[in-house]
Order: structure tokens, then sequence, then C-alpha cells
């Protein structure tokens, strides 16, 4: 019989295929009193199944694909960084000690103890890092049951049954579990699945991060799904409703199965469009730029026709390194890559934008529980965190000076609120060229420019145009400063609306004010990438758009047809609406 599971859609498309089910591998926990003798014993078996752990990690790392996405790698660090912390192996080994608790007793009793504390966090994206201490401890427990067991046993196992002879080759799988480890879906990249659901997880956990950056079909938090869902039923994967259709009527089948094949019809299409200039009908030009993450983002940003760099998140070259921050010559050869790789086409690098969802994590578990005392997105991030750590802070700008070198290079500087923040800033770039000066160390000319995220910044922007070269509006944060909608909190996230009236009319004020000072505006949030969105910012008159490269193709289609002076007449009256959004959909319609 048919029926649906809901969950939350995290990554686009449709998948369709036999449900391949991994059941949940958590280990009956034995629990017993050892003997005074055997204290140093089991203490030291906590420490050989957490080295064999980490040992199998740095192997999983070392045989990373070339292709494999950076999240990915950077989640392997996250488990690394938790294996190791204080809190965890050494604090079981305390149970053991004082209570003399077996290890694996032990081990569960601390996770007891740390799970609570995750759970106790305000911030949602903090919260969600409970998954990934689950899944470490849950690989020592394996590691203290089965000493001699391949790290890969598990993921063996359901590719065995992936690869059932009696099943036509052709036909597709989809991944049905609790949960995916970082180090299973290592595995999965690698097999013939093409759709995963999982009962838990949330639009920041590992799982979204990964499907998102993999392109590949995924529902996450469909609460029960492998326990309604039976091993080989046909599944429908709706990566856009968030909703997994179990074995369904071949009508339906059907239509799903018309809708993947012209959504691969579409992208077929729309790469032809790689090499042609993003014009509009009447003739204005318009920058459609890459957002990347790593420098290996810059092969991408290239193949998809990209004509630069608007954004590259710097951040992810600080974080989940354990403490050990990038020097300034690595992060040179990070900045250098991609100039390199971008061909003479301009590079956008914004300084460390550390803080609310992104933190930065020195200590490991102990930083965690503290953080959450906190709110971050109203505290000590971005550019409050690089004026208040200037040696870091000047590192971070020789890097880039010295990068500027090899190609066109611009700074972006994120968060700023007021004229103030932007001088201590300059001031602080000042001195990063005078001690390469001093060094003798050769760097370029660099344009400055500033994040405009904050509703302060866009109401007076006026202040801060004549300081600046450029300015580029990150949508997000400003939706959710404007709205005081915490975006990663499931609770409020249905909120969090693009199309509020008082978010359009404050990108309008930026855009307007942005061309009345001769300055270059360019909106580099995820309104940039949403196709919905082209015809309005058109209308308001951006002619910058950065994105996520996968959503080039879909916003230049948009903007190859469309007239923009004629869209421009009509931004006036949707301005006004208590729903521009419908509004828009209407007037817009064939633009």
């Amino acid at each position: 019989m048919s029926f649906q599971v809901f969950g939350i859609p995290v990554s686009r498309g449709v998948a369709i295929g036999r449900a391949v089910l991994v059941a949940s591998s958590r280990i009956d926990v034995p629990h017993f009193f050892v003997d005074p003798s055997a204290v140093g014993s089991e203490c030291e078996r906590l420490v050989v199944a957490r080295d064999r752990v980490a040992s199998d990690i740095a192997l999983l790392q070392t045989e990373l694909p070339p292709d494999a996405p950076a999240e990915l790698a950077a989640l392997l660090d996250v488990h690394l960084m938790l294996l190791h912390d204080e809190h965890l192996v050494a604090a079981a080994q305390n149970w053991v000690v004082e209570r003399r608790y077996n290890a694996s007793w032990a081990l569960a009793a601390q996770l007891e103890v740390l799970a609570r504390q995750f759970d106790e966090m305000e911030d949602a994206y903090l919260r969600e890092r409970k998954g990934d201490l689950e899944q470490v401890v849950e690989r020592v427990m394996q590691a203290l049951h089965s000493p001699d067991e391949s790290p890969e046993a598990r993921w063996s196992q359901v590719a065995s049954r992936s690869s059932d002879p009696n099943k036509d080759a052709a036909e597709e799988l989809i991944l049905v579990a609790s949960d995916i480890s970082p180090a299973d879906m290592l595995g999965f990249r690698r097999s013939i699945f093409t759709g995963f659901v999982t009962d838990v997880g949330g639009r920041t956990s590992h799982t979204a991060i990964v499907a998102r950056s993999m392109d590949i079909p995924a529902v996450v938090a469909a609460r029960d799904a492998s326990r309604t869902i039976r091993q080989d039923d046909w599944v429908i994967v709706d990566g856009d409703a968030g909703i997994a259709i179990v074995d369904p009527p071949q009508i339906v089948l059907e239509e799903y199965r018309f809708r993947r094949r012209q959504g691969e019809l579409e992208r077929e299409r729309l790469a032809r469009l790689r090499h042609t200039p993003a014009i509009t009908l009447d003739g204005q030009s318009v920058a459609l730029l890459a957002n990347i993450e790593q420098p290996q983002d810059a092969a991408a940003a290239i193949e998809v026709g990209a004509v630069g760099v608007g954004l590259y998140r710097t951040e992810f070259l600080f974080m989940n390194r354990g403490g050990q921050l990038p020097g300034e010559d690595e992060q040179y050869e990070a900045y250098r890559k991609v100039v390199e790789a971008m061909q003479g086409l301009p590079v956008t690098i914004r300084t460390i934008d550390i803080g609310a969802d992104k933190p930065l994590d020195r200590m490991g578990l102990n930083e965690l529980r503290h953080e959450h005392s906190l709110n971050p997105a109203l505290g000590l991030r971005a550019i409050r965190w690089s004026l208040a750590e200037p040696v870091m802070f000047r590192q971070q700008l020789r890097a880039i000076l010295r990068a500027s070198v090899h190609g066109p290079v611009r700074i972006l500087l994120p968060m700023i609120a007021q004229a103030s923040e932007l001088r201590a800033a300059q001031e602080q770039l000042a001195r990063a060229r005078a001690q390469l000066l001093d060094a003798g160390r050769a760097f370029g000319h660099v344009q400055v420019g500033a994040m405009v995220e904050v509703p302060a910044a866009a109401l007076s922007l006026h202040l801060l145009l004549p300081l600046v070269d450029f300015v580029s509006v990150g949508t997000n944060d400003l939706i959710q400063y404007t709205l005081a909608i915490d975006r990663a909190d499931e609770t409020v996230s249905h909120l969090y609306d693009p199309w509020n009236p008082a978010v359009l009319g404050l990108l309008q004020t930026i855009i307007e004010a942005g061309a009345r000072a001769g300055r270059e505006v360019s909106v580099c949030g995820e309104m940039a990438g949403d196709p919905q969105m082209t015809p309005l910012l058109l209308a308001m008159g951006l002619r910058s758009f950065s994105m996520h490269p996968a959503r080039i193709p879909l916003v230049k289609q948009v903007v190859l047809r469309s007239d923009a002076r004629r869209l421009q007449t009509e931004v006036g009256r949707v301005l006004q609406q208590e729903d521009p959004q419908a509004f828009s959909k209407k007037v817009f319609e064939g633009a």
C-alpha cells in the first residue's frame, strides 16, 4: 500500500529506486563493575579503541577522491576533533576509575552527560553537532566490541545488499537510514545510490550539507522512515517538497520519472549557455559571479561560465582545525590557487566571517559548551572579531595582498555596521601593506568593499559609500536581522521570508544609493541564486549577482529572457504590495 513520509527538503531533485535499509547499529552496552585490578586495562581499552577509530578516519581522509566535496573532509575533521577531546575518552576513564564501570558503560555514561549539554544549547547549529558526537561514540563502541573488524565492514554489508545479482543492474537504489555518518557518506558517494532518506537531521546537519554539495536528492528528519519503509520498497525521493513516496501507484511513478527526465534535459540545455554572455533583451549586461568556499571550487565556477568570484568565504580555511589555525603562507597559497584558477577573472575575497552559524573551534567540546550561552548572531563575529584580533587580521590581509600579484583581487569586509569599523579595517590594511614593504614582499593593488548585512548599514549607506570601492549585499543575514528571525532555528525558520516588503524596501534603498554614488552593488546571498527573484532584482537595477555555481545557468536563462527596462516600470507597484511574491509572479510572468 502506498504512503508518504514527510521530512525536510535539503537537496533538490527527484530520485527513484528500491530502498536499501541500513538498520541502526547501536550496540547493546554491557553494564557491569570491574575488579579494581582491571581498572587499568579497561582504561587502556578505551584509549586503544579511540586510537583505532582515529586511525580509520585518518585513512578515510587520505583516500578522499579529488572530487569529494570540501564539506565531507571538514566533517571528518570535526569527528577527529571530537574524538580527541579530553571531555570524551579521558572523562570516560574517570567513570572507570571512580565508579569501576566497564569501558563501554563508562563511554555510554559520558555520552549521556555530553548529549544533555548539547540539547541545552540555544544555537540550532551547535545542537545538531550532537549527532556527530553520537556517531563518534558509536564508532568507538564498535572498536571496543569488535576490535578486529575492518573499519569499513558495516559499509561493505550495505554495499553487498545493493549488489544483489538477482536485481536489474540498471535499477537505482535509495539509501534509508536513521542517520548517515560522514564516513558512510564517502561510501555513499562511491556507490550506486541516487538519493537518501534519514530519520533525523536538519537543514544544517552534516547529511544536509554534504547532500547539497553532492547535488543528490535528499530528505532528512523523516522521523520514522527507517521503521516504516521496508527493504526493497519502491521509493520516490522528492527533494523539492521534502517527501518520500513509498510504493507509489504506477501513474505517480511515471509522473515522477517524467519530472526527473525533464530535469536532466533542462540541466543539459542550460549547460549549453556556458559561453553565452548574460545580456538582457534590451542590451543590459549582467555579471553572474560564483560563491566559493575552497580553492578547488574555482573549477566549478569556470565550468559554468562565471565571470569571476563574487564571494570567497575564507572562514572555511580556519574551521575544524582543532586550534591549529592557518598561517600567512598557508592562506596565501589558498588564495593564490583561486586567483590563478580564475584565469584573470576578478576574485572577491571576504575576510574571515567567524561567529553565528560558523563557530571557530579552538578547544573542542569545552568551547562549544561555553559558546551556547551567548547570542552568537549578535556577538563578536565577522569584522568585529577581526578588529578584536588585529594580529590575525593583519596576517590574513597580508596573505590576500600577496595573492593579488597573481590576478585581480578585491577585499570584502563582512558585517560592516558603521563608518568607524570601515576606517579601523582600512587602518589595519595600511599597516599590513607597510609590513609587506618592510619585508620586501610583493603585493598588488586591491579594491576594498563592504558587506551590507545589517539594517544599520543599509539605512546609513550614504556614510559608508565614500569609504569603499563597492558593496555586496549579504541577503541571508539582512533578512535575519531585519525580521529578527534566526534562520537556523527550525521553530521560526518558516517566518524567514526574502519577499517581506521591509526586506525588499531595504534592498531597493541599497541599490539606488550605490547608483547615486557611482559604486557597484552586488548581491551574494541565496536571493541572488533564486530565479524567481531575478526579474525583481533586475527591475531594481541590480547588475551583479553572486551565487553557488550550480545556480548560474538557471539565473542566466532568466536574464537572457528579460527586458530590464520594461521590468523597471513595474518595480514600484511590486514594492507596495502586501504579498510582493504573488504580485511579482503575475506582473513579471514571461519577463
